[in-house]
């Protein structure tokens, strides 16, 4: 093809392709042709494996990338990322596997529990009281989300003490695994604003009522129960760890 050019990219660490995304043809028929001599030039090189991320606004680039092979490896609101194995001994990598919920276990000095109830309804069961929480955002410290998802609900502000357990569950929303984790804050104000959008009901409850209701399901009575009995696992780093805490976080049982 005279005249055309290889599609801009760079290789990762492991031999792979990313196409550079910025540097997209504006014009399809040109993509298709600048494609088809980058796959045959890639495979010339040996490399592995090729990493197409189309923006929404050249959705109209798929169908050629389809037709050449490659699949739909994942999504978000303004971008779909493909991928194309150029050689059979090549391991996919594959996408996130898991969600990461939080549920703050938020309890008074006068032993009282903030509680709330969803407006949504997943069964025929009256609406259980439940702990406030909900899911971490990517980029999001696990300790940041809770205390967040517990002021968005509540308008109580609270402050993150430990992680006392979590849970592991593989019958989730789009085919995706679950962590849940069980966090505990110390509440930082008392007085209860409704997220009204969301929950029909918050309060603080006497613990041992929470324990004892009919209407509260037996595994967020466990891990409150787990919550109060032990310290749990706190914020913590390594002596000469050398890295961003922006991007980690580390939690560790408590020497006391």
């Amino acid at each position: 093809m005279s005249g055309v050019s290889l599609l801009e990219f760079s290789t990762n660490p492991y031999n792979a392709v990313v196409v550079d995304v910025d540097a997209l043809p504006e014009d399809g028929d040109q993509f298709a042709q600048r494609l088809d001599l980058s796959l045959d030039a890639w495979r010339d090189a040996q490399y592995g494996y090729v990493w197409l991320e189309l923006p929404i606004a050249k959705s109209g680039f798929i169908p050629h990338a389809v037709e050449q092979g490659f699949h739909f490896h994942h999504s978000s609101r303004d971008y779909l990322m493909l991928g194309l194995k150029l050689r059979e001994d090549v391991v996919e990598l594959p996408f996130a596997s898991h969600y990461i919920g939080a549920g703050g276990v938020v309890v008074s000095e006068a032993n009282d529990l903030l509680v709330i109830r969803e407006k949504v309804q997943r069964d025929n069961r009256p609406r259980p009281f439940k702990l406030p929480g909900g899911y971490i955002h990517a980029g999001e410290h696990l300790a940041d989300g809770v205390e967040r998802e517990v002021w968005e609900e509540t308008g109580i502000r609270a402050k993150f003490e430990s992680v006392a357990c979590f849970r592991h569950w593989h019958a989730n929303r789009f085919g995706k695994s679950d962590f849940y984790f069980v966090c505990r804050l110390t509440p930082l104000s008392f007085e209860i604003t409704l997220q009204e959008e969301e929950i029909t009901e918050a309060r603080w409850m006497p613990v041992d009522e929470f324990l004892s209701r009919d209407d509260v399901y037996s595994f967020n009575q466990g891990i409150v129960k787990v919550a109060l009995e032990q310290k749990g696992m706190m914020s913590s780093w390594f002596d000469n760890y050398d890295q961003d805490r922006t991007t980690r976080e580390i939690f560790m049982p408590s020497d006391s």
